[in-house]
Protein backbone atom coordinates (compact mmCIF):
# COMPACT_ATOMS: atom_id res chain seq x y z
CA UNK A 1 0.00 0.00 0.00
CA UNK A 2 2.92 2.34 0.65
CA UNK A 3 4.14 2.50 -2.97
CA UNK A 4 0.64 3.04 -4.37
CA UNK A 5 0.01 5.81 -1.85
CA UNK A 6 3.28 7.54 -2.75
CA UNK A 7 2.50 7.29 -6.48
CA UNK A 8 -0.97 8.78 -5.86
CA UNK A 9 0.51 11.64 -3.82
CA UNK A 10 3.16 12.34 -6.45
CA UNK A 11 0.51 12.44 -9.21
CA UNK A 12 -1.58 14.80 -7.09
CA UNK A 13 1.40 17.07 -6.39
CA UNK A 14 2.30 17.22 -10.08
CA UNK A 15 -1.19 17.45 -11.55
CA UNK A 16 -2.47 20.30 -9.37
CA UNK A 17 0.01 23.00 -10.56
CA UNK A 18 -0.27 21.81 -14.16
CA UNK A 19 -4.08 21.96 -13.99
CA UNK A 20 -4.01 25.44 -12.41
CA UNK A 21 -1.62 26.66 -15.10
CA UNK A 22 -3.84 25.24 -17.83
CA UNK A 23 -7.04 26.74 -16.38
CA UNK A 24 -5.53 30.18 -15.80
CA UNK A 25 -4.20 30.38 -19.38
CA UNK A 26 -7.55 29.80 -21.06
CA UNK A 27 -8.53 32.68 -23.36
CA UNK A 28 -12.08 32.81 -22.02
CA UNK A 29 -10.79 33.24 -18.47
CA UNK A 30 -8.43 35.99 -19.57
CA UNK A 31 -11.15 37.86 -21.48
CA UNK A 32 -13.75 37.50 -18.77
CA UNK A 33 -11.74 38.46 -15.72
CA UNK A 34 -8.56 40.30 -16.66
CA UNK A 35 -9.74 42.45 -19.58
CA UNK A 36 -13.03 43.40 -17.94
CA UNK A 37 -11.23 44.30 -14.72
CA UNK A 38 -8.73 46.44 -16.63
CA UNK A 39 -11.57 48.29 -18.34
CA UNK A 40 -13.16 48.97 -14.95
CA UNK A 41 -9.94 50.39 -13.54
CA UNK A 42 -8.84 52.23 -16.69
CA UNK A 43 -11.94 53.17 -18.70
CA UNK A 44 -11.48 53.87 -22.40
CA UNK A 45 -10.72 57.48 -23.32
CA UNK A 46 -13.64 59.72 -24.08
CA UNK A 47 -13.47 62.16 -26.98
CA UNK A 48 -13.65 65.15 -24.63
CA UNK A 49 -10.71 63.91 -22.56
CA UNK A 50 -8.72 63.24 -25.73
CA UNK A 51 -9.45 66.77 -27.00
CA UNK A 52 -8.41 68.35 -23.68
CA UNK A 53 -5.18 66.36 -23.70
CA UNK A 54 -4.36 67.46 -27.24
CA UNK A 55 -5.06 71.10 -26.36
CA UNK A 56 -2.81 70.82 -23.31
CA UNK A 57 -0.01 69.34 -25.40
CA UNK A 58 -0.35 72.17 -27.91
CA UNK A 59 -0.20 74.82 -25.15
CA UNK A 60 2.92 73.22 -23.69
CA UNK A 61 4.53 73.05 -27.14
CA UNK A 62 3.79 76.76 -27.70
CA UNK A 63 5.25 77.70 -24.29
CA UNK A 64 8.41 75.76 -25.03
CA UNK A 65 8.77 77.46 -28.42
CA UNK A 66 8.30 80.90 -26.84
CA UNK A 67 10.86 80.12 -24.14
CA UNK A 68 13.38 78.94 -26.75
CA UNK A 69 12.76 82.03 -28.88
CA UNK A 70 13.32 84.26 -25.83
CA UNK A 71 16.56 82.47 -25.01
CA UNK A 72 17.75 82.81 -28.59
CA UNK A 73 16.84 86.50 -28.59
CA UNK A 74 18.71 87.11 -25.36
CA UNK A 75 21.81 85.27 -26.51
CA UNK A 76 21.83 87.17 -29.86
CA UNK A 77 21.56 90.56 -28.11
CA UNK A 78 24.43 89.64 -25.78
CA UNK A 79 26.70 88.92 -28.74
CA UNK A 80 26.28 92.48 -30.14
Amino acid sequence: MGVKLEIFRMMLYLSFPVAMFWVSNQAEYFEEYVVKRKREIYPPDEKMQRKELEEFKERMRNRKEQRLLKQMGVSESQQD
